[in-house]
């Protein structure tokens, strides 16, 4: 069995060669990417763990960490079309999903046409995103959950597959709009890059300051890249998950909630609004994915641990007792991620 082949009906050792195809697969997008970019390795493997999970991915972090670069390399490691947008105060929704233009046919008789925008693409990098008005960031909201888009009552499917891997600078800089709680609930994880070290720095100047600057490359064969992912995706939703790991992931759900039961005391006291249906919907993704990587075809509590702060850091609303008291989302998850 190859990884483009359907997996939907498929013997144990079938599923077993498919888990090692998958894993090498995934080894050699890893490996390619880090010609490119150097350190990361944690934030690499997440963005893939939410592409193969069928989800978004938010990245935050200063200018100049890597971003944008990391979003260009897997769109080349995916060999997928790939579309740029860069998000600017004056940026328009018609400049994301596209527009009506009005065209003349050779005898002269004039209708309107569908322009698309840059969103129609298989990867859609929007850069910086926080930086345009609300009005522009919800010009994606239907675009990510719905694979859609509609321009004066005209629907237009996006193509298949389709991610948007966005970037955002910290909320603190100046020119930025905060994103809305329903946009950022659209992303399946959201990470947080930070300053490389000393020895990185060192090697991002080596590879970045000389005659020759690594590309990264496409890995799979042509034509086949769409096939070969929408298979991996089915993969990962064939991992089961048995009654009590569905229980943990409910009662870690239930401890980010202010009113619920299992509430916990930090949760109470700072916590506005907990994560909704589709933030466990996301940690499950996300750990079925870990599972996979692991050669496991069952969800464990380890896959849990591993997705629940990225697949939740961007749920919970804290409220302003939270900021005065310097309390973060990663801390209120990671005592609740913690507490068995």
């Amino acid at each position: 069995m190859t990884t483009g082949d359907n997996v939907s009906n498929i013997t144990d050792s079938e599923l077993q060669e498919a888990l090692v195809e998958f894993n090498q697969t995934f080894s050699s997008i890893e490996s390619e990417i880090t010609r490119v970019i150097v350190g990361m390795q944690d934030i690499v493997r997440l963005t893939l763990s939410a592409v193969f999970a069928g989800g978004h991915v938010l990245l935050e972090g200063v200018p100049g960490l890597g971003k944008t670069l990391l979003v260009k390399s897997i769109a080349q490691t995916l060999g997928m079309s790939f579309k740029r947008i860069q998000f600017t105060p004056d940026l328009m929704p018609s400049d994301v999903t596209g527009t009506q233009v009005l065209t003349e046919d050779e005898q002269g008789r004039r209708n309107f046409e569908f322009k698309p925008g840059p969103v129609f693409a298989n990867i859609v990098l929007a850069d910086e995103i926080n930086r345009a008005t609300p009005k522009t960031q919800s010009a994606l909201l239907e675009a990510m959950e719905e694979k859609q888009i509609t321009v004066l009552n005209e629907t237009h499917a996006l193509p298949r597959p389709f991610f948007v891997l966005a970037t955002q600078n910290p909320i603190e800089l100046e020119g930025t709009y905060p994103l809305p709680e329903a946009q950022l609930d659209r992303f399946l994880m959201k990470l947080l890059l930070k300053p490389p070290g000393s020895d990185e720095l060192k090697e991002v100047l080596n590879r970045t300051t000389g005659t020759i600057v690594p590309q990264a490359r496409c890995v799979f064969p042509e034509g086949r890249a769409t096939q070969i992912i929408e298979a991996m995706r089915l993969l990962v939703r064939k991992v089961m998950v048995a009654d009590p790991m569905q229980e943990v992931l409910v009662r870690m759900i239930a401890a980010l909630t202010p009113d619920s039961p299992y509430a916990t005391e930090k949760v109470k006291r700072y916590v506005r609004f907990g994560p909704g249906p589709r933030g466990a919907q996301a940690v499950m993704m996300a750990g079925k994915v870990a599972a996979v990587l692991d050669s496991r075809i069952n969800l464990a509590f380890e896959d849990i641990r591993t997705a629940i702060l990225p697949a939740l850091r961007h749920r919970l609303v804290l409220n302003f007792q939270a900021e005065a008291d310097g309390v973060t989302a990663d801390q209120i998850i990671e005592e609740v991620k913690n507490a068995r």
